[in-house]
């Protein structure tokens, strides 16, 4: 083997066993496991309560209200505590709360007949309340996971180095990004060929068997990365707790205290009385002030408008979630075009991280965020147009807010539409539609609805992911390196409690206009508070970098990096 091959053989060994690889590894596992299970969790509820949505949203309530009261407190817990104890509780946590819903799903699958007879069905329902709670256990165990990995240990791994720190996070939304694709067609198809006992099965042993591995992995990198092993607020309390004991011993001989009276300074004499227990009334407050100065301390970040304006952006139906799919049966599309769809939009979200990673060398991490927002809102556009073309339901002599709960319970006829009627939210119910005569549940359906607007909105909802995935990307990194090391979990808390609330209003906006006459409308306040959320990030950015921000991108990197320092004096 010659030098070259060596030398070769050597740096891929290396990389292999790098603390970067070996988080990565990790934290594909991780992401693989949190996807399937997200994705199994709502067809194992909807399956179970009779092909209804009920149990559904409760769920999506639920984790949705705990993330928004108990992210700045999640936080708080994450930044007092060692990381390795963060990372492996929360692993522990999570992994075993979805490894006991499984097996109580696999439970009440098997014998759902038993169950609905005992205790006149109670001991089925608290079966289902059960499986929420310890669902949505898991969901906060997987928030503080995220914040503990991608939004503190990864800025320890890059070394402070902002250009490696930009390629990790770019790495891990690839990551995200693929997974987010692959792992519900993985576990689809297993509870397609075989039945939802198999896939509760499977879901549960997945996660025994990762995060064991996860586990290890994690000790790997700790291993690796000395500096993980301290925090700044604890190096800060050593401090403290060393001068304490130099006045207590100096209290304990007062000849002593006499004689090195001189060398001690004015902040060492200041001495608070000992610590004494604080009290039941004082614990039971101790989370609300938490809560309390997570917000304030969230408020007063100097990337605090570049947050909200990445909050803003969740309050959009222009996304492949359940309600932009419902919208697209009534409008003639097949499942088959939009599992295509929805493998577009992942490609073009990696070409948005391609984008941030190339943008922030030859612009400058501000500006990325810049240039990624306008590309954003001019592919949105798109989206806008679409709304007044051939093919739109949007009907405004219709109101939103018609009440469909008569159609919903209505015994007889079946209800009929014509292609431009069919309320979306009918679509996920399970209850027969006929469109013209033919059902859109049985695939038998034969709808002649002109594409032009239904085109127009994905092709701008697809285009978008680029400026989207690379804002996100810009944001991320922003609060990563202007909060300081003790506030990262307590700020990343309110950031996902901030995205959560806002992903809530967007689901309140939709029940309140739920018919597809006003999906236009929803497209409409969509893009407006896009665009509300650059306007604000465009404030945060125009405050940094002044007059500049308007200027032509410099082709020196190093040009730029040192006006964006001179703009933001805060390093990693």
């Amino acid at each position: 083997m010659s030098r070259d091959e060596q030398s070769c053989c050597g740096s891929v060994a290396k990389y292999l066993t790098s603390a970067k690889f070996l988080l990565y590894v990790g934290h594909a596992l991780s992401t693989w496991g949190d996807r399937m299970w997200h994705f199994a969790v709502a067809l194992f509820l909807v399956e179970l309560y009779g092909n209804s949505l009920l149990l559904t949203a409760v769920y999506g309530l639920v984790v949705a209200g705990s993330v928004l009261l108990l992210g700045a407190i999640i936080g708080d817990w994450v930044d007092k505590n060692p990381r390795l104890k963060v990372a492996q509780t929360s692993l522990i946590v999570q992994n075993a709360s979805v490894i006991i819903c499984g097996m109580v799903l696999m439970v009440v699958f098997l014998f759902k007949a038993q169950l609905t007879s005992m205790y006149h069905g109670w001991l089925l329902t608290a079966c289902y309340v059960f499986v929420i709670s310890v669902a949505n256990i898991a969901n906060l165990a997987s928030t503080a996971m995220s914040i503990t990995i991608q939004r503190d240990w990864i800025v320890v791994v890059a070394n402070e180095d902002r250009g490696r720190l930009a390629d990790m996070n770019a790495n891990v939304r690839r990551i995200d990004q693929l997974t987010n694709i692959l792992a519900p067609m993985a576990v689809g198809q297993i509870m397609t060929f075989g039945s939802p006992v198999i896939g509760c099965g499977f879901i549960a042993g997945w996660n025994l068997l990762s995060m064991c591995v996860e586990y290890l992995l994690l000790w790997k990198v700790y291993q690796k990365t000395p500096a993980l092993a301290v925090k700044s607020g604890q190096k800060a309390e050593e401090k403290e707790l060393k001068q304490i004991n130099i006045l207590r011993d100096a209290e304990a001989n007062p000849d002593k205290l006499k004689e090195d009276s001189q060398l001690m300074s004015e902040k060492a004499l200041a001495v608070v009385d000992p610590l004494k227990e604080p009290s039941c009334m004082a614990r039971i407050a101790e989370p609300f002030r938490t809560f309390r100065d997570g917000w304030v301390a969230y408020y007063n970040q100097s990337v605090f408008m570049a947050g909200m304006g990445l909050a803003f952006l969740y309050m959009t139906v222009l996304g492949f979630d359940c309600i932009t799919t419902g919208y697209a049966y009534t409008q003639g599309l097949s499942g088959s075009v939009l599992s295509l769809l929805m493998g577009a939009s992942a490609i073009t979200g990696i070409l948005g991280t391609v984008a941030f990673t190339w943008l922030r060398r030859r612009c400058g991490l501000i500006r990325t965020g810049f240039i990624s927002g306008i590309a954003q809102f001019a592919c949105l556009t798109l989206c806008v147009v679409s709304v007044f073309m051939p093919g739109s339901p949007l009907d405004l002599a219709v109101s939103p807010f018609d009440d469909i709960s008569s159609r919903l319970f209505a015994s007889e006829p079946l209800p009929t539409f014509s292609p431009e009627e069919v309320p979306f939210t009918l679509l996920t119910t399970g209850m027969p539609i006929t469109v013209n005569g033919s059902s859109i549940l049985d695939g038998e359906q034969d709808i002649s609805v002109p594409l032009i607007s239904v085109s127009l909105l994905f092709a701008g909802v697809i285009a978008a992911r680029v400026g989207l995935w690379s804002f996100d990307l810009t944001v991320t990194q922003l609060i990563q390196e202007n909060v300081i090391e003790s506030e990262r979990g307590v700020i990343n808390g309110v950031q996902n409690s901030m995205n959560y609330l806002l992903d809530l209003m967007h689901f309140i906006m939709v029940i309140l206009a739920p018919n597809p006459e006003a999906f236009g409308l929803l497209v409409l306040i969509s893009v407006s508070f896009v665009a509300m959320g650059h306007l604000m990030y465009f404030r945060y950015a125009h405050k940094n970098l002044g007059n500049q921000i308007l200027a032509c991108c410099s082709p020196d990197p190093k040009t730029i990096s040192s006006e964006e320092h001179k703009g933001d004096s805060s390093s990693v």
